[in-house]
């Protein structure tokens, strides 16, 4: 029998789940928040999350994706994952680190990423909320490991507005692709719009 393809992982489960969904909804509301774009029709891929300046970020990204039923994962301090929280930041796809400890989370995530058959991991390229000169190149690097493609995620604080971009498949020629990230990115404000850094990685070229 020919197995069907894998889809991206959506949220489900019983009446807690549909109250967050509603919940989540609710919030975005209130605040005037805008869902826009269409959720990735690939089953795996790594999702950009950007600009990131503010802690509210993730508040709006996890509402967004929780709306949608998409299912994310991404890395939070090892000391967020205690015995109150921990638990239940694990079932919304919350994986602890060290940031202290040596590691190759590159190789790691994308041997998680080869294996799993849907898996969608959120990376703040940026690494930080406040200024940085260039992007971290983990999101790019674990896309190429795997052979999966980016997604352009966003949040628009200008227009109230965040979802999904383009997808895009990493070619390996890091100019090219960045430059169109880049593109799309350009215009897009963040909370704090003084901590939003260029578009650009350390390893482009001149």
């Amino acid at each position: 029998m020919r197995r069907r393809p894998a889809v991206p992982r959506r949220v489900t489960g019983g009446w807690s789940i549909f109250v967050v969904r509603a919940l989540a909804r609710l919030l975005l509301r209130v605040a005037g928040w805008k869902i826009v774009g269409e959720v990735p029709s690939v089953p795996k891929y790594v999702l950009i999350a950007a600009p990131h300046t503010s802690n509210w970020d993730f508040v709006w990204a996890m509402s967004i994706a929780i709306v949608l039923r998409v299912k994310l994962h991404w890395f939070g301090k090892h000391t967020l994952f205690g015995p109150v929280f921990g638990r239940i930041l694990r079932r919304w796809g919350g994986m602890p680190i060290r940031r202290h400890e040596r590691a190759n989370r590159v190789a790691d995530m994308a041997g998680q990423l080869q294996r799993a058959d849907s898996m969608v991991l959120l990376v703040p390229a940026e690494g930080t909320r406040g200024y940085a000169e260039h992007w971290k190149s983990g999101f790019y690097r674990i896309a190429c490991a795997a052979d999966v493609p980016i997604v352009m995620g966003y949040l628009d604080y200008a227009h109230r507005r965040g979802g999904f971009g383009p997808t895009l498949m990493p070619s390996g020629d890091v100019n090219s692709d960045m430059r169109t990230i880049r593109a799309f990115y350009e215009g897009l404000a963040g909370k704090h719009e003084a901590n939003a850094g260029p578009v650009r990685l350390q390893d482009e070229r001149e």
